[in-house]
């Protein structure tokens, strides 16, 4: 979606890019999950984007299987595109940026809060260690190389791990 291939990054980052790395993207996907939104028409009215610009994108997300498109009950010939677990699963991502948006850029405080449907509880993104469960302080993440990491670029990681 960007335009750009980031294949010789390497990195998870840049290939999410590839897929939700543009405004319009990240909206789509915030009124699907948090909205409902699964109409045209809905997506339409409410982000006020082009009609070509709204189609390319929705069909990269059917395409990347962030969504589904699926003939309405009412009129199967007019289609929805419904989230799959795939594109849910972009719902942390969307809550950790609306947390860094509330503190930098929501001078008169959060315009939306997010709750539990269990419990009414406020959700908030954390950084958690899966080993001691302590909450990270972001300084105190290391990207480290993981399985997927050609060697090569491995080994220029590890040695400047091994530096600091």
């Amino acid at each position: 979606m960007l335009g750009n291939s980031y294949d010789s990054q390497v990195c998870s980052i840049s290939r999410t890019l590839e897929l939700v790395g543009e405004r319009w993207s990240l909206l789509i996907i915030r009124n699907a999950a948090f909205a409902g939104m699964t109409r045209f028409g809905q997506f339409r009215r409410s982000l006020g984007i082009a009609t070509n610009v709204l189609q390319s994108r929705l069909d990269g997300f059917v395409e990347a299987g962030l969504m589904e498109r699926r003939p309405t009950r009412e009129q199967p010939s007019t289609a929805e595109y419904v989230l799959t677990r795939k594109g849910h699963d972009l719902v942390p991502a969307l809550v950790a940026l609306t947390a860094w948006g509330d503190r930098w850029a929501a001078p008169d405080g959060p315009p939306i809060i997010y709750h539990h449907t269990g419990c009414g509880g406020t959700v908030a993104p954390q950084l958690t260690c899966t080993t001691c469960g302590a909450l990270a302080d972001p300084t105190q993440v290391e990207a480290h190389p993981g399985p997927g990491m050609p060697e090569e670029r491995a080994a220029v990681i590890r040695r400047r791990l091994a530096a600091n």
